[in-house]
């Protein structure tokens, strides 16, 4: 990984190598770093609160329930404030408000006053801080490369993510060995701190943004809402992102429990399975681009969704033993390997045509309806896993992954050939009506092939926003 600590560099043109890119390499190096520091809290603080305060199975519950509550609540806020203000500034007071809330856990511990009142108090103000620091995150990236770069730079973005959320994982459960849960998070904090120090020496300037003192942030709001309506583009894969997101929201939620008691498998060959899953969430990501070139991005993400309903085949049909347990493994390396492929290339389409100013609240549409359909979708995978078992909700889960398959299947973006040609300049926000985007049909005839350059060959990223 390159240190954060280089001179500035202009954005990347559309035929540069983006690893001499310096503040492209900034951004990746502060957001990879985030991302395995939250692996670390996200395995020490369910071990903190079962282990060191003898939680309950429903206040566990609670505790995964709060720090899920943050993006449903906040995104659009998040995103409608990173639009109006400096990206880079809301991601930096982000991190440093996560950092600062999760020290006072291993203080508290150090102290003998923790409690888990304190523990989903932190849940949830570092679960609204991170939905700021996101929103702004994934809106920025657009600002820092040419956009015939978008879809390479998501690629190593997200297959970077997928192998720091694993190692975060391995890391967390080594800190939480040698120095206690409590302490264990202070590798998370580290985390915020180098995410926080890399973004603040990131140099290309960000676009002026166009609005008026007067308005309201409602009014923001609603106009990023009003703007991803307007774009059918939009609204497709907005809605092929939340249907995917509530099916294995439902499915995630039982898949362990049916893993470890129906199909009896060891700890150990659990977490072999989750690597072999992160290994084919970078596959995916590094293929995106090129696949997406050789068969156009609709067709694509058209056979990514089809796909992935079958990779439940294997777990469904399993009985306990080794060449079950390989079939299985294959089987989640395949469906995110085509999370991976599909997402990249979805959030890179979503980016390319989206003006500057829309960036983070047309993001922000996505993950406020991708966030509010896990709770959901986890509480109705324990009411019919108690009522009618575990293995027939999974067997309806799957089916509900054909639902985002259908949306894109009945629009045109299934046609689409190659990656969309850039937006029109970034509207004003003031009292003038905004100008809807590009209309869909014009899309898919008129577009240019992305410019293809030295790196082509390593291209990738896992799972846009329904993960």
């Amino acid at each position: 990984m390159t240190p954060c600590a280089e001179p500035s560099a202009p954005p990347a043109p559309s035929g540069a190598s983006l690893w001499r890119h310096q503040d492209f390499r900034r951004y990746l190096t502060g957001q990879a770093a985030s991302v395995a520091g939250s692996s670390i809290t996200q395995m020490a603080l369910p071990v903190l609160a079962v282990l060191h305060l003898d939680a309950t199975t429903a206040q566990v519950a609670w505790l995964a329930f709060l720090g899920q509550l943050p993006p449903a609540l906040l995104a659009l806020h998040a995103g409608a404030l990173a639009d109006r203000y400096s990206k880079r500034r809301q991601m930096i007071t982000g991190d440093l408000v996560s950092a600062a809330v999760l020290t006072t856990v291993p203080v508290a511990a150090a102290l003998g006053t923790l409690t888990l009142t304190q523990l989903m108090i932190v849940a949830v103000v570092q679960g609204a801080a991170s939905v700021l620091h996101d929103a702004a995150a994934i809106s920025l990236l657009p600002s820092l490369v040419d956009r015939s770069l978008i879809q390479r730079s998501n690629s190593r973005v997200g297959a970077l993510f997928a192998i720091a959320a694993t190692a975060g994982s391995h890391l967390g459960a080594a800190l939480s060995a040698v120095l206690g849960p409590a302490r264990a998070l202070l590798g998370d904090v580290a985390s915020f701190l180098i995410s926080a120090g890399c973004t603040a020496r990131i140099q290309a300037r960000e676009a002026a943004p166009h609005r008026r003192e007067d308005r309201r942030l409602g009014e923001e709001i609603g106009e990023g809402l009003r703007y991803v309506r307007g774009d059918e583009r939009l609204v497709t894969l907005t809605l092929v992102n939340a249907t995917t997101s509530f099916a294995l929201g439902l499915l995630n939620t039982l898949w362990a429990l049916y893993l470890l008691r129906t199909l009896a498998l060891s700890a150990t060959v659990f977490g072999v399975l989750l690597g072999l899953g992160a290994l084919g969430a970078a596959a995916g990501a590094l293929t995106a681009p090129a696949l997406a070139r050789r068969w156009g991005p609709g067709p694509m993400m058209l056979a990514a969704l089809a796909i992935t309903p079958l990779t439940q085949l294997p777990l469904l049909l399993a009985s306990p033993g080794l060449r079950w347990q390989i079939a299985i493994g294959a089987a989640l390396f395949l469906q995110l390997a085509c999370a991976g492929a599909a997402g990249t290339t979805q959030r890179s389409i979503r980016q390319i045509i989206t003006a500057a100013g829309m960036q983070a609240r047309m993001q922000a549409v996505s993950t406020w309806l991708t966030a509010g359909a896990r709770p959901a979708a986890a509480l109705l995978a324990g009411g019919l896993g108690t009522w009618i078992g575990v293995r027939p909700t999974l067997i309806a889960g799957t089916f509900l992954l054909l639902v985002p398959l259908v949306v894109l299947a009945r629009s045109p973006l299934r046609a689409l050939r190659h990656m969309p040609e850039q937006p029109p300049a970034t509207p004003g926000t003031g009292s003038d009506p905004l100008p809807p985007p590009h209309p869909l049909q014009a899309a898919p005839a008129a577009v240019p092939m992305p410019v293809r350059t030295e790196d082509a060959r390593h291209d990738r990223s896992p799972g846009g926003d329904a993960t």
